[in-house]
């Protein structure tokens, strides 16, 4: 029975996993969050705890046209303790690694 709790067969099954584990979640909007899974639905609604946002800009260097990558300091880079993440908004979640 322990080794079925622990099976992946469906996309959800992961999160699942990684329940009360740090995962990393990739928002629109260039944003990034890294927290604490404390729940979540079939539509990836999320709570996370003890959360670290991120938001990055991208700026094109008007002489050689490549694209800056920055990450947001100050205002804009926050920790939260508790945080509701809407599934809609939701691009990507990563587990944490297991070895």
């Amino acid at each position: 029975m322990a080794e079925e709790e622990n099976t992946v067969r469906e996309p959800l099954d992961l999160i699942r996993l990684s329940l009360d584990e740090k995962v990393y979640v990739k928002l629109k909007g260039e944003r990034e969050l890294r927290g604490k899974l404390h729940a979540y639905d079939q539509h990836l609604n999320m709570i996370l705890g003890d959360v670290e946002e991120t938001v990055t800009s991208v700026e094109i260097d008007e002489e050689t046209f490549e694209e800056i990558i920055k990450a947001s300091e100050g205002d804009s880079s926050r920790m939260v303790p508790y945080l509701f993440v809407r599934g809609d908004g939701v691009i990507l979640v990563s587990p944490p690694l297991r070895s």
